[in-house]
């Protein structure tokens, strides 16, 4: 009977996963809404942060009713929490939840007779969404840090912003740099993603033209002695 349970038990967190992945990712997008309107809104703004903050607080609460369920559903017992670290990680900073971007993709796609983009498009659409959706988390994180922090260069959220840019995109000028501990402690997860998005895109372009060369290469008649 026991055998039987734990092997339901990938096929009922599979089921859970497809009905809840779009509605979570919802959920994720609201908690963002309600951390950027606590961190940007000015503090005379009246009810409008507190209704944000209470947002971020619901928005974590499903979250974490999520987890439990997962975690009750998997038959491991504490071993989830190392098995599924990501969604341990996610757990307790919310903020990294573009990175189950792709689960969400997966859980619509399973919704359909097949994909609507290649391989190579899915790749390149799912990494600069996450590019998109953890720059603007890391860019809100970081600003809340810095702006007050003595000797900072990112006093605005602009500059936010445009350090996230440099460091999504390797560049680094070094105009802006984050000077608290919070601060560099985003930034290192930022540099890690941003490192990693990158060469998802540019190994995916440079298959998609190695696989067009091909193509064309074998359509191209014989040349004639």
């Amino acid at each position: 009977m026991s055998d039987q349970s734990a092997d339901s038990a990938p096929l009922r967190i599979r089921r859970w996963e497809q009905r809840t992945e779009v509605p979570l990712f919802g959920a994720s997008l609201l908690f963002l809404l309600g951390y950027a309107v606590r961190v940007l809104a000015p503090a005379d703004t009246g009810p409008w942060r507190d209704i944000a903050l209470a947002l971020v607080g619901v928005t974590w609460l499903v979250f974490a009713a999520d987890y439990a369920v997962r975690l009750r559903l998997s038959g491991l017992g504490l071993r989830f929490v190392r098995v599924h670290w990501l969604d341990t990680v996610v757990l307790l900073l919310p903020l990294l939840r573009p990175l189950r971007l792709i689960r969400v993709y997966t859980a619509v796609q399973q919704r359909q007779e097949r994909p609507r983009l290649s391989l190579y498009a899915r790749v390149i659409t799912y990494a600069g969404a996450t590019a998109l959706l953890l720059g603007f988390s890391a860019a809100l994180a970081v600003y809340d840090q810095e702006h007050k922090a003595p000797g900072a260069s990112i006093r605005t959220f602009g500059d936010s912003v445009w350090w996230a840019c440099e460091t999504l995109t390797t560049v680094g000028y070094g105009d802006t740099v984050p000077v608290t501990t919070g601060g560099r402690i985003v930034a290192s997860g930022l540099m890690a993603c941003g490192l990693a998005l990158l060469g998802a895109v540019t190994g995916s372009f440079s298959s998609w033209l190695v696989q067009v060369f091909t193509r064309e290469d074998e359509r191209r008649p014989p040349e004639r002695e």
